[in-house]
């Protein structure tokens, strides 16, 4: 992915998260303002993803519920899944990472 790819791929996150910012709360959380911190924690990992050279933004799907963020989709090999786990763990307000990520020989 180049520098110019990557950027446009962090854009469209942003709007993305600012398009579904009234959307209603989903089962489970109990404030608007919960819902709002986790689309922030889930647009935050998806950006690192795509600014790190040893992810693959698009093969790695985000998910974040109550702080707490679920990686899941291919990685190449172990150290991409693990160095997916790290960036994830390493985002502000991220309370745990549950790793689901399968790694495709």
């Amino acid at each position: 992915m180049n520098f110019y790819t990557g950027k446009l791929l962090v854009a469209a996150m942003v709007a993305s998260t600012l398009v579904m910012g009234g959307c209603a709360v989903t089962r489970d959380q109990s404030t608007v303002g919960q819902y709002v911190d986790d689309s922030a924690i889930t647009t935050q990992v998806k950006a690192r993803f795509a600014e790190s050279p040893e992810v693959s933004a698009m093969a790695i799907s985000v998910e974040t519920l109550n702080g707490v963020v679920q990686l899941s989709g291919f990685a190449k090999n172990a150290s991409e899944r693990s160095a997916a786990e790290s960036i994830a763990r390493n985002v502000k307000h991220v309370r745990s990472v549950k790793n689901d990520i399968v790694i495709r020989p």
